[in-house]
This record gives C-alpha cells, structure tokens and sequence, in this order.
C-alpha cells in the first residue's frame, strides 16, 4: 500500500529501536509460555508420579514453583517495563518527525489553500490524524509480528508435545483468515469517513469558539446548538456505521476462535480416555490453544487499528500532497540591497482559475522612497495589489519588478524580509506583548524592542499593562483595544526595519484619538522607505506623494491629492463625499 510505503520513510531512522523492542517482548511474551509445561511437568511428573513419596513430591513442587517464581517477578517486570518504553519511546519519535514534517508544509501552503480550507479540518489531520498513525508503529510494527512469534512459538511447543492434536488445534485457522479478510476490506473506508465527519465537527467548533462573540450578541445559541447537532449526528452516524460492521467482525472472528478449545478438549478427552495421551499432556494443550488463540484476537483489534491508522495515514498524506502556489524557482536568488523601487507591469490577476480577473492591466511605476495611496470603493482591488508584492498570490499576466528584478526570481522567504506589514486586523498570538513585537525580528535585545515600541507610539500603554512588555495578550490580542494592538503591529515593522512599506487599511476601524497616534506612528514608519498605502479614509493619505484610484480593478487616476483635486474627476467625488459625511 501507497500509505505504509510512505509512512516507512519517518519509521527507517528509527529500525534498530523497533528490532531492539521486538527482540525484549519475545522475552515478555515467550516466558508466560512456560507455565503449559509447568503445567503438564507437575500434573504428569510429580502429582502423578508412582516413585516418589509425597515429601519428594513437595519439595520437588516447591522447587520448579521457586524457580518460575524467580522469572516472573525478577526477570519479567524490567523486560515488560523496558518493551513498553521503547515501543511508546520509538512511537512518540516517529510522530514528532511527522508533526514537525507537517508543520513545515503548512506554513508554505498558500493563502488560497488557507481561503478555501477551514483551520479546524487541518488541524484534526495534524493532531488527530498523526496520533492514530503511531498505532501502526506500536501495532503494526511491535505487536502483530510479537503475536505472530508468539502464535509460532506456541505451535512448535505443541508439535514436540502431540502432532495430531496441534493439527486439530489449527483446523479453523483458515476460517479465520477468510474472515479477517473478508470484513476488514471494508473498514478502511468506513474509517476514512468517520475521521472526516470528526474533522468538521472539529473545524466548526473552532469556529464557532472563535466567533463566540457573534453568537451572543444576536443572541443565537439555540439556532447555533441546532447546528451543531446536526454537525455531531452527522459523526454519531458514521460512527455507528463503522462501529456495526467493527462489531459484525468480532462476532464472526470470536466466534470461529471460540470453537478450536472445544475441539482440542472433545478430541485430547477421547485420547486420554483410550490411554493414548495423558492427563498433563491435555491439561497443557488446553492452556496452549488459550495461548494460541488469545494473540489471535489481539490480532483482530490489532486489523481495527491498523486499518483506522491507514485510513488516518491516508488523511495525513493527503495533506502533505498539498502543492504550494508560491515556490522558488531552481535558480531564485536571495534579494540583496534593496532600493525599493517597485513596477508593475500589464498585471492580471485572479483568485482561483477560470474566475474573473479582479485586476486588469496594471500599469505602475513607484519610485524607490516614494508613498503611493491606493483609494477607492471596497472591492475595487486595492488589497489584492499589494498582497502580490510580497507574493502572497502570483500574478496571472504580466510581471512585477523590484529593482529591475521579477520578483519571482527571488526566494520567497528573501524577498518577504524585505517587506513589512500593517493590516487592518493583525493577528497577535496569546504570548508576552514582547513576543508579538519580537515577530519582527526574534534576535533583537530588549532595548531595540523598546525603541520600536515608542517609535510605535506604544510604549506609554504597554508599561501600564498589568506585567508590562510581559502581559499576555490573549487569543489574537483579545486583551487589547483596536488602537493598541495596531500600535504592537507597527512596533514589530520598526523592529524589523524593512526597505519596503505596505499599510492596508490599517487605521480604518479606530477611534479618532487612536488614529492620530498611529498616523503619527505610521508616518514616521514611511519615511525613507517604498510605502504603498491602501486607505479608506481620503483624509489620512492627502500628504501622499501619488494617489492611485482604482476601480473595477483597473487605474483610473493618479496624481497628487492637489492635482487630482483639481481634476474634479471620481477622486474630487469620493473625498467631497467624505468631508460632508465627516
């Protein structure tokens, strides 16, 4: 199977663990079979036994239960201690490597996997998903091949003991098999849809506790509990289908296992009667086919596992086979010096294939040091241009330079640490108000990141947070205001200092005391760099050098807030609508 090939390569580093564990657990299993042929020495050898005296009898008891008593509680318990470590040692590893792997991919998927995917669902492959792979090391690896040395073992022991009878013991071993087969084949898939129906109810509870604030301020939580039932039946259901068919194995399985001690106790019963087999010999075979059959319905819940860690498998591959929008060519080089001098190019660009274009023909020449406003009606394209000069997306047509330079012959990672970012909502992670500054530049001291603090016009409110540059922020800075974690987010683009701006609507949603302070901030930001400013408000962007007007995706107008004034054309009409709206 594709899957466990794959899966293979995270498990090859790890092979001399798994020999070393599979060789103590054939310690651990191998010494409980012993006790058959305790068994059948002292049932045969010693009570049976018409040469010696019942003294003889007991002190011979009293010495092979000593000795066995020396194996089970001095030698077995650090074999069994040492097997169950390094098995669960060997499978942590193994899932580390993966997550890590997965990690890796994810942060290289690109915004439109990001637009078209639910966080919830990646996350459930991500946890979820890889922890049920580790049952393939633990069972798959470790604990089949031990049943089946087992199972081996046992049969060897048996053969020595009575030929016919071991045969007899195996007559329904081809039953079992068929069967296995037969149910088995089926449950992969069952299991792939009720991981899937658990990853949605994953995805929507995250979502919902993310927007938890919507639920209640329209007073929603009946309608968003009927949702969420409907969401948790969905799972109910094809849990219960994958549990019927589950149950549907072990009844047959157990079953056909149940019936061999019934035909080695009715055949060494008829053997023991006629004096062609003793009592020991029966009483050992007995525990043998207990011994026998007990590994083979472990191996049956070991098919249920290893089929749900497939079908898992399969889930986790699927997104690793991901493929990134956004690569490095062969050749891309790393962005030395950087003067900021940005063209567009007769630039196209659309979301996903075969929609409309939401930019056409653009055609922009943004002097290094410059500030260029992009204004206009939402949806008129404003974002989606400056989103692909960090290549957040590619362009359809046409090219964008830096420098003289495609931008797509650069390396992304080289090519964005040149380009700094204010949004209109900026994401904080729930860390120190430190660490979300430090996202600018992880290495800096504590004195770079207090000066990019007050550069931001931060600092004041940071020091009167409860533990200061140490306050935690809470899930995407929910602890702070809309101006505050603005000011954080500007503090991170001081630290990181890049030769490249981009603002996107970054005082749009703040109060008017706020706005001032981070106008000032932003400003100050924009000297002497390359600053594309996306703005709603025509009001903070008149000190622009050029103002750009797009709509329906196109340039309409460009010029200077006093030149396009005096044009009287659709910028004149957007800003006289704003002043008598103000």
């Amino acid at each position: 199977m594709d899957a466990i090939k794959r899966y293979m390569q995270f498990v090859r580093p790890y092979w001399w663990q798994i020999i070393g564990t599979l060789l103590i657990g054939i310690i651990k299993f191998g010494i409980p079979l012993l006790i058959p042929i305790l068994i059948k020495y002292v049932i045969d050898d010693i009570v049976g036994s018409g040469g010696m005296t019942t003294a003889e009898k007991q002190h011979q008891l009293f010495l092979v239960l000593g000795s066995m008593l020396v194996l089970f509680v001095v030698l077995r318990p650090p074999v069994e201690y040492y097997r169950q470590y390094f098995a669960q040692w060997t499978g942590s590893k193994i899932l580390y490597d993966i997550r890590d792997r997965l990690f890796s991919h994810i942060q290289k998927l690109s915004f439109r996997y990001y637009a078209n995917t639910r966080a919830g669902e990646v996350i459930s492959r991500v946890i979820n998903d890889v922890e049920q792979t580790k049952n393939f090391v633990i069972t798959g690896l470790m604990n089949v091949w031990l049943d089946g040395a087992t199972i081996l073992i046992a049969i060897i022991i048996m053969m020595t003991m009575d030929v016919k009878l071991t045969i007899v013991s195996l007559i329904v071993f081809p039953f079992y098999g068929l069967s296995v087969r037969y149910f088995f084949g089926n449950l992969r898939k069952l299991t792939r849809v009720r991981s899937q129906a658990l990853a949605e109810v994953q995805s929507y509870l995250h979502e919902r506790v993310q927007g938890m604030s919507v639920i209640k301020s329209f007073a929603i939580e009946e309608y968003e509990q009927t949702q969420f039932d409907a969401q948790n039946k969905n799972f109910l259901t094809k849990a219960l289908d994958h549990t019927r068919w589950n149950a549907k194995a072990f009844a047959v399985v157990n079953t056909i296992t149940d019936i061999a001690p019934l035909l080695v106790v009715g055949y060494a019963g008829y053997q023991v009667i006629h004096g062609q087999l003793t009592v020991g010999t029966m009483a050992a075979f007995i525990a043998y086919v207990d011994r026998l059959y007990n590994p083979l319905r472990r191996l049956v819940n070991s098919s249920t596992t290893m089929t749900q860690a497939i079908a898992s498998m399969d889930r986790v591959f699927e997104l690793l086979d991901e493929k990134y929008d956004i690569t490095d060519k062969e050749n891309a080089k790393e962005v030395g010096e950087v003067k900021g001098h940005i063209v567009f190019e007769n630039v196209h660009f659309a979301y996903d294939e075969g929609e409309e274009n939401v930019l056409h023909d653009i055609q922009l020449d943004v002097k290094a040091g410059e500030t260029v406003a992009l204004v206009g009606m939402s949806g008129g394209g404003k974002s989606s241009l400056v989103s692909l000069i960090p290549r957040f997306y590619d362009v359809n047509a046409g090219r964008i330079l830096l420098d003289e330079t495609d931008i797509r012959d650069f390396k992304v990672r080289s090519l964005r640490d040149h380009i700094g970012m204010v949004l209109q909502d900026n994401i904080l992670f729930s860390e120190s108000v430190k660490t979300n500054i430090l996202l600018g530049k992880p290495d800096a001291t504590e004195e770079e990141v207090i000066a990019a603090a007050k550069a931001a016009n931060a600092h004041d409110f940071i020091m009167n947070l409860p533990e200061g540059y140490d306050t935690k922020v809470g899930e995407r800075g929910v602890k702070l205001s809309g101006g505050q974690k603005q000011r954080v987010a500007i503090a991170r683009v001081f630290l990181k200092n890049p030769p490249i701006l981009i603002l996107d609507e970054a005082t749009s949603a703040l109060d008017l005391e706020s706005e001032h302070l981070i106008q000032e901030a932003m400003e100050e930001l924009a000297k002497d760099r390359t600053t594309f400013i996306v703005a709603h408000r025509l009001s903070t962007i008149t000190h622009a050098d050029r103002i750009i007007l797009i709509e329906h995706g196109r340039i309409v107008e460009s010029g200077s807030h006093e030149e396009l004034m005096q044009k009287e054309g659709g910028y004149y009409r957007l800003f006289q609508v704003q002043q008598l709206d103000h």
